[in-house]
């Protein structure tokens, strides 16, 4: 049997026919369940939708039973400001004056490490059209990456190209990147993960969602053609599945192509503003079938489309190749009859092909698809779009009590050395090697980005009300303990965010973890979402949505367990944002040390760059700490400087504030902690170092003991070019050298042969 012409009337007529459900990702009970639906075997189109839609990725059926706990723990006080929720392309938040604010963090993971650069370019393409189809315009990205080990050979390969793809596609898009995190582990040899942020603007009254509404009304892809790429991405297809003797080459990873994005963004601001959009949605993962399927199921009716109607860049693609091709630039659109010349008008404007594929039809839950005028798919949209729930066994590993037990930490003999190999390590040292391939000024609305703990944009040039942006997460600590490695995410987040002066008003996630198979996994994982969830009910801000990557492992290895966690803060005005860098005055600046400092190791850089493995617990974490810190810095016109501390500790911060600088920086680690070691390189949460000057100090003391933060006195900048911290004397040539070289020693030789940027 040819698949081409197997349609709805043969898989009737020929209910017995063998079909590779298996290699499409489906089990047994699932292939049964989708024959039960149906009434009859699925035909090869069918079959292909309900595989892409009832994927891992598409359907979180392994993770919405524990998913569903962020709505249980939100309360009605945070869901006030959530226009946009759970469930859609991105969480939309309202921040006042008719404005809101729309960002949501997304994996491209496997992608990635099979083609780098198109991997993770088409990563940012995707996240980008999730804000455009919330009717915002983008405005900034981010990216958190992670990597095997720096000098591993396979991370030579991956890590230019996803460099490239990132700031190749951001860059032509005219998008500023605005921070994010690069981390080494060899947990993520064979397993890189690339997660994309992007933030977008618009009016409350412009939000857009993804549905089909009102019987009549056409259905209208836009953008650019559809083709052979990316099928076998999310969907696990492979064409040769589908044709009989077929030699096709297709590239699982979808192929980019920034400057029609570029196009696409432009257009769809149009025809929001010119109000003939009725429901919108992206083409991403899972292509015309995601899009489909999901805009039918959350309408009031049905839908019918016709698949001879889809521009196409490849000859003879069978129904199901064109429903599950991932090609990128693409979007569908819901609109009126009386409006569909408009949008034509619009679309030729910007010269995007456009064509009208179908129609919103009366049959309430009927999805009837077409190709060479006959039906290849006819099922109800909504058992494609909710797919099966596995309440999959979860139990606390046997291994994680004896990972919890501590092994001390060794301490140095020689400070200073143990200064030089923290800065200089893969985990701590410079990032700029990386973030020096991004434009991080385009749009000319950036006003915090490089050396900032969040990236903080202008989004109103009258007012210059703007928002912070931050994104954390430390595998490490989440693997020691999962719900407390999730909620120092959290408090670092909405620290970083807190610091530059922003009130945070919502939280988004990405959550990586192994397979979810895995009993140790799903617990890891269960933690984590109930670990955040409580979280951000301490701190009263909604979770506004998120994404689910599972099967992150080499071989039967999972990863680190990382809960990557984004919190978005409003600041009022821009111009008083606090910043990192010392030198803003001509005298010197006293340092103030926020928080307290205990001896805490567990998951620490330290004990990883000293060869102390991973083991102990990770740092107490207590969010009401963090709600002081907020309070403290909201309206502060007292400092001149700030930095969290987090991972490296103090000296990481004062390092980096003083090389930035090239001021000297003289530190009483007595005031400190009693151990000079502990007070350098702990990493005890809910901590901040600020700079103000010397009139400024008491009233800036007075400040921190009124709001409850405890605040201590720990130095001063200097004339001279040293860092001097109790017995430690180092210069900050040689510490800027150690802290600058690391990243071009390894991978300088790619940029040029793998890069964008020459």
């Amino acid at each position: 049997m040819t698949v081409h012409n197997d349609t709805v009337d043969a898989a009737k007529a020929d209910p017995d026919a063998p079909q590779p459900y298996a290699e499409l990702g489906l089990k047994d009970d699932e292939y049964a369940r989708i024959k039960s639906i149906l009434g009859r075997r699925p035909s090869a189109a069918e079959l292909t939708m309900y595989s892409v839609m009832w994927s891992e990725h598409c359907s979180y059926k392994s993770s919405k039973v524990h998913l569903r706990y962020f709505g249980d723990a939100t309360t009605p006080e945070m869901a006030e400001k959530i226009l946009a929720g759970i469930g859609e392309n991105a969480g939309v938040v309202d921040i006042g004056d008719g404005n809101a604010v729309t960002f949501r963090v997304e994996s491209h993971n496997h992608p990635s490490y099979v083609e780098p650069h198109q991997g993770a370019a088409t990563g940012v393409g995707g996240i980008v059209r999730d804000i455009m189809a919330m009717g915002a315009r983008p405005i900034a990205v981010m990216d958190q990456l992670r990597f095997g080990a720096a000098d591993a050979p396979d991370t030579q390969r991956v890590l230019p190209g996803v460099v490239s793809g990132v700031g190749g596609y951001g860059n032509s898009l005219g998008l500023p990147n605005i921070g994010g995190e690069t981390v080494f582990d060899e947990s993520y040899a064979g397993n890189p993960l690339v997660n994309a942020l992007c933030v977008g603007t618009l009016k409350v009254e412009d939000l857009k969602l993804a549905f089909a509404s009102g019987a009549g009304n056409k259905v209208i892809l836009f953008g650019s053609r559809t083709g052979l790429d990316g099928i076998g991405g999310v969907s696990v297809l492979a064409s040769e599945t589908f044709e009989d003797g077929a030699e096709r080459k297709l590239p699982a990873v979808q192929v980019g192509d920034p400057f029609a994005e570029k196009v696409l963004i432009e257009c769809c601001l149009e025809l929001y503003s010119a109000g003939v959009v009725v429901g919108i949605q992206d083409l991403g993962g899972a292509g015309l079938a995601c899009a489909t399927s999901e805009l039918a199921a959350a309408g009031d009716g049905g839908m019918r489309v016709n698949l001879d109607a889809v521009p196409l860049r490849a000859e003879n693609m069978s129904a199901a190749e064109i429903l599950a091709s991932e090609s990128q630039e693409r979007m569908c659109a819901v609109v009126t009859p009386e409006n569909l010349e408009r949008f034509q008008e619009i679309c030729a404007r910007w010269d995007v092909i456009c064509a009208e594929i179908g129609e919103v039809t009366d049959e309430k839950d009927r999805l009837l698809i077409t190709h060479h005028g006959e039906a290849v798919v006819d099922a109800p949209p909504s058992t494609i779009d909710d797919g099966p729930v596995y309440d999959r066994p979860w139990a606390r590993p046997q291994w994680q009590d004896e990972l919890q037990v501590y092994t001390p930490v060794e301490r140095p003999a020689d400070l200073k050395q143990a200064l030089l190999d923290m800065v200089s390590s893969s985990a701590l040292c410079s990032r700029d090697f990386i973030t020096e391939q991004y434009d991080r000024y385009v749009r000319g609305n950036t006003v915090k980005a490089k050396y900032s703990d969040a990236g903080v944009l202008r989004i109103d040039e009258e007012s210059n009300r703007g928002v912070a942006v931050s994104a954390d997460c430390s595998g490490r600590y989440t693997k020691l303990d999962p719900k407390t490695g999730v909620r120092l995410a959290l408090a670092e987040a909405y620290r970083n965010v807190v610091i530059t002066g922003a009130r945070p008003v919502a939280v988004t996630n990405c959550l990586n973890f192994g397979s979810p198979e895995n009993p140790d996994v799903m617990w890891q994982f269960r933690e984590a979402v109930h670990g955040l969830a409580d979280g951000s009910t301490e701190l009263a801000i909604p979770v506004s949505g998120g994404n689910v990557s599972f099967y992150n492992q080499t071989g039967t290895e999972p990863i680190l367990p990382t809960p990557v966690v984004g919190i978005l803060g409003v600041i009022e005005d821009v111009h008083d944002a606090i910043g990192h860098d010392l030198g803003t005055v001509e005298d010197s600046e006293v340092l103030v040390l926020l928080g307290d400092t205990d001896d805490e190791f567990g998951g620490s850089i330290w004990q990883q760059v000293s060869g102390g493995g991973l083991n102990g617990m990770p740092p107490r974490v207590d969010l009401a700490d963090e709600e002081r810190l907020a309070d403290f810095f909201v309206g502060n016109q007292l400092l001149t400087a700030a930095h969290d501390l987090s991972e490296g500790g103090l000296a990481q911060a004062v390092v980096e504030m003083a090389i930035r600088s090239g001021r000297g920086v003289n530190l009483d680690l007595a005031a400190v902690h009693e151990d000079e070691f502990v007070a350098l390189f702990s990493e005890s949460a809910s901590r901040v170092v600020v700079a103000t000057t010397a009139d400024r100090v008491d009233v800036l003391l007075e400040r921190a003991q009124a709001k409850g933060v405890p605040a201590v006195r720990i130095g001063e900048t200097t004339d001279t070019d040293d860092l001097v911290a109790g017995s430690l004397n180092a210069p900050l040539a040689e510490l800027k050298k150690a802290w600058e070289s690391t990243l071009p020693d390894l991978f300088g030789h790619a940029v040029g042969a793998n890069s964008v940027v020459e």
